[in-house]
């Protein structure tokens, strides 16, 4: 069974930085398509960025040019390095695994994912 642990969420002010991490076992790292995503209160999961098999990424809109997803084959761990955080950043930033090579819009639908970390919280203040 796959699992998925993330780290390095924490409280910052707006404008600083925070390194995420994702280190998976029970699985070919190498061969999955994995996304960021994360979830404020009261609102629905929202995928913030996701790294192919090819080394291709994509992120949202809402975050493009502040933060960058990567991966550590040797270590098998996924990245999220989020700069210029904003108080709008603030949520729950979870991992997840995808059973297939995604395109276009199923990138970031949560159901295109089929197993996901607990979660890091990042908090934001102004």
């Amino acid at each position: 069974q796959p699992q998925l642990v993330e780290s390095g969420g924490g409280s910052v002010q707006a404008g600083e930085s925070l390194r995420l991490s994702c280190t998976v076992s029970g699985y070919f790292f190498n061969n999955y398509y994995m996304g960021w995503f994360r979830q404020a209160p009261g609102k629905g999961r929202e995928g913030v960025a996701a790294a192919g098999v090819d080394g291709s990424t994509t992120y949202a809109d809402s975050v493009k040019g502040r933060f960058t997803v990567s991966k550590d084959y040797a270590t098998k761990t996924l990245y999220l390095q989020m700069n210029n955080l904003r108080p709008e950043d603030t949520a729950k930033y979870y991992c997840a695994r995808a059973s297939r090579p995604l395109f276009g819009s199923a990138v970031f639908r949560p159901d295109s994912y089929h197993f996901w970390g607990q979660g890091t919280q990042v908090t934001v203040s102004p």
